[in-house]
């Protein structure tokens, strides 16, 4: 791609940046805002440099409505347009409080009152 002119080369770039963000539901919101992340691995994910500040700390990410987890993260560096944010602890969220007991494969799903 270097033999084509700068203007080009950004009027692609733009391109494949919108693309990535249309094709992305998920989000990192921050407080009240949200950025779409571009790209998502196991360790970490990445943000358009233009529109993302040099996050840190704690952040939750979504995908469309859904929250998936609560993140701790760093910056870690720039790369084509992208501000990449590595895990120090990812956590997923769930959608009810965690047990405090073993639960036994075989216990009653519920119980019908009035029966002995």
């Amino acid at each position: 791609m270097e033999f084509l002119p700068k203007e080009v080369r950004e009027g692609l770039e733009a391109a494949r940046k919108r693309d990535l963000k249309k094709k992305s539901r998920l989000r990192v919101r921050v407080n009240e805002e949200a950025f779409p992340v571009l790209k998502f691995w196991d360790t970490g994910f990445a943000l358009d440099i233009e529109r993302a500040p040099r996050l840190r700390g704690l952040v939750d990410l979504y995908d469309g409505s859904r929250h998936l987890y609560q993140c701790l993260i760093i910056a870690s560096e720039e790369e084509n347009g992208q501000m990449k944010y590595e895990f120090k602890r990812n956590t997923a969220v769930e959608d009810r409080a965690p047990l405090d007991f073993a639960r036994d494969e075989n216990a009653p799903v519920a119980l019908i009152p009035g029966r002995a």
